[in-house]
C-alpha cells in the first residue's frame, strides 16, 4: 500500500528537489503525483513501503530541521536588509497590487450597490 510522505501543495521547487535527491541518495523507491490539469488533485510524493519510510523519517526530519535553520537565517539577512514585508512586495509588483486593490473594491461596490438597490 502506498504511503502519503511528502505534500507538495505550496512547497518551494529547491525544496522538493531536496527531497527528492534525499530519496535517490538512499535508494528509497517513490513516484509523484501532480495536481492535475485543474489544480485540484493532491500534488505529493509517495512511497510504495512502510519500512522506507520508517527509514527515511530520521533523515528527512534532520533535513526539516536544517532548512529551517537556514531559512530562518535568510529570512533574519533579508530583515535586517529591509527587504521583507507588505511595503517591499507592493513596491516589487505594484501593478499586480492594483489589480488586487480594484478587484476588492468592484466587488465592495457591487455588493453594497445590490444591497442599496433592494432597499435593505
Amino acid at each position: 500500500m502506498s504511503i502519503l510522505f511528502f505534500p507538495l501543495r505550496g512547497v518551494p521547487a529547491d525544496e522538493a528537489d531536496d527531497i527528492r535527491e534525499l530519496l535517490t541518495a538512499n535508494e528509497i523507491a517513490f513516484y509523484e503525483t501532480s495536481a492535475g490539469i485543474l489544480g485540484i488533485s493532491m500534488p505529493a510524493i509517495w512511497l510504495y513501503d512502510q519500512q522506507d519510510a520508517d527509514r527515511i523519517r530520521p533523515l528527512f526530519d534532520a533535513y526539516q530541521r536544517q532548512r529551517q535553520i537556514t531559512q530562518h537565517a535568510r529570512y533574519l539577512e533579508l530583515k535586517k536588509q529591509g527587504q521583507t514585508g507588505l511595503w517591499q512586495y507592493i513596491l516589487k509588483k505594484p501593478l499586480l497590487f492594483l489589480l488586487y486593490v480594484g478587484i476588492i473594491a468592484l466587488t465592495l461596490y457591487v455588493s453594497v450597490k445590490w444591497v442599496f438597490e433592494l432597499g435593505l
